[in-house]
């Protein structure tokens, strides 16, 4: 992987992971590198599950997809807030 895509995927985990860290309620004690690990994730396991669904590739901004990795990034947050917060608490 180039340098440009790998500043790339932290962008858009950082994007698609604090995006995720909005949508959950209440404050979640994680660090940044953990929600941008959380937001890189969701954001490919996003993209297969909208390309599966047919929704991927679309022109413009894919909408859809962009939900679908939000969601899975709030639910990340969630788990991983629920899981560090009891270890680290």
């Amino acid at each position: 992987m180039a340098i440009s895509g790998l500043f790339s995927a932290l962008i858009v985990g950082l994007v698609i992971g604090a995006l995720g860290r909005l949508v959950v309620p209440g404050k979640q004690r994680i660090p940044i590198w953990m929600t941008i690990l959380i937001g890189v994730v969701a954001a490919v396991i996003g993209t297969f599950v909208a390309n599966a669904l047919g929704v991927g590739d679309t022109r413009g901004i894919d909408w859809i997809e962009l939900i679908i990795q939000i969601a899975l990034a709030a639910g990340g947050v969630s788990l991983v807030a629920g899981i560090y917060g009891r270890q680290h608490h």
